[in-house]
């Protein structure tokens, strides 16, 4: 890891990948989700695949446009590695499109994937677009002379200075390449370092799921930023958890701390009630890496099946919402070529159904370890999010009898 202090006292800790986790995952927990987890339990289990970090953190207290407090970053993966400019069959599906995500357009006319995928807040597709663009061409990428990356977004605006644009290309470029094949930081980090999800701190999270060698032994593996529902629609492996645990709800900090404890609270007369939204609001990021042959038109099959995934956690696809998946396979490699024939492998659609359960279980698993990674987070205008009580989730599974 690396620590930077730029001018403007921002701090950024880039490369936020490989180290370990502080914090118990999906499978060290062992949660009924279902599916067989690859070694990571990540995106990264698909080989080539990596991931970058920047994140942006600095200030406290009463918003102040163009100074902060900054709570924010930016996200990127690559699918065969920042080396390998070499593009992937692609397809991209939105649940609700309350949202942005550029470069579709393309994805879904060529079938390809041709460079990394970048996320960020709202307010900062734009420069993460042509910093991808900027580092495209200083990798003298000679595939076409134009490129049209795809960059995605969530809004941090409750707890990030969304309005005083602090994401920069220097920040792009560092997590472009920093990005590694390690587990990725999950939680406070990257793009998602401002975000909140179904009622606790969410962000970043990410999960695979491996096919037994009777499947064909093909890895599927899931990178989320969330940024969506409500408390009270959390679910983990069919347990309400957002009903078992209804305090914690987002507030104006109050940093005394708790009788008893030294943990900071809110005072109940504090509780920022427009932060608790009766309604799904917010957005989901997904992208989805498969090593199965797929073609672009089941890889959008694949895409829609994330839905699913964020529906089992507690989504809903709410109007506000932008819900938007983008899936690609690293399988046949140099098929995007100039000859006039290319041969490829694809599986059979008979054989593409575990792929659809891994996809939902993944996705399910993604989101749930960046619950769990997240660390409870105090923003602009002291807006605090707290995060999901790890321990009182686990009670409510053993309540429901899903767990010892």
């Amino acid at each position: 890891m690396r620590t930077l202090v730029l001018a403007g006292l921002i701090a950024i800790v880039a490369s936020d990948v490989g180290g370990a986790q502080a914090k118990p995952r999906e499978n060290d927990l062992k949660l009924p989700i279902g599916g067989t987890p690859g070694p990571l339990d990540a995106i990264t289990d698909v080989a080539g695949v990596e991931v970058g970090h920047t994140t942006l953190i600095s200030g406290s207290g009463k918003l102040v446009v163009g100074q902060g407090p900054v709570r924010t970053g930016v996200t990127v993966v690559h699918p065969r590695g920042k080396s390998n400019s070499d593009p992937v069959f692609a397809a991209w599906f939105t649940l609700n499109g309350n949202g942005e995500m550029t470069g579709t357009t393309w994805v879904q006319e060529s079938g390809y994937l041709e460079g990394p995928i970048g996320i960020t807040n709202t307010h900062s597709v734009g420069v993460v677009r042509d910093a991808i663009i900027k580092w495209e061409v200083s990798q003298k990428n000679v595939l076409q002379p134009w490129w049209l990356p795809v960059v995605a977004e969530t809004y941090d605006g409750n707890l990030n200075d969304i309005n005083g644009f602090h994401v920069k290309e220097e920040h792009v470029l560092a997590a472009l390449n920093s990005a590694t094949s390690g587990l990725p930081k999950e939680g406070v980090v990257g793009g998602g370092t401002g975000m909140t999800c179904l009622g606790f701190k969410g962000g970043i999270g990410t999960a695979s799921r491996r096919l037994s060698p009777q499947q064909g032994g093909y890895t599927v593996g899931v990178l989320v930023q969330c940024n969506f529902g409500t408390r009270r629609d959390l679910r983990i492996a069919g347990v309400p958890i957002g009903e078992e645990i209804t305090d914690l709800q987002p507030c104006i900090a109050n940093n005394e701390p708790t009788p008893n404890s030294n943990r900071p609270h809110c005072d109940a007369a504090n509780r920022g009630s427009s932060h608790d939204a009766s309604e799904d609001q917010g957005s989901i990021i997904v992208v989805v890496a498969t090593d199965a042959p797929l073609m672009p038109h089941q890889l959008k099959r694949i895409a829609t099946r994330v839905s699913l995934g964020v529906g089992r956690q507690g989504g809903f696809g709410g109007n506000s919402s932008g819900d938007i998946f983008v899936a690609f396979s690293t399988a046949n490699p140099k098929s995007w070529s100039s000859d006039s024939v290319t041969s490829l492998r694809m599986l059979t659609n008979d054989r593409i159904t575990p792929l659809f359960q891994a996809t939902a279980q993944a996705t399910e698993a993604a989101i749930t370890n960046a619950l769990l990674a997240a660390e409870t987070t105090t923003g602009a205008n002291d807006l605090r999010i707290f995060a999901m009580p790890v321990d009182r989730m686990l009670a409510a599974m053993r309540k429901y009898g899903r767990m010892k």
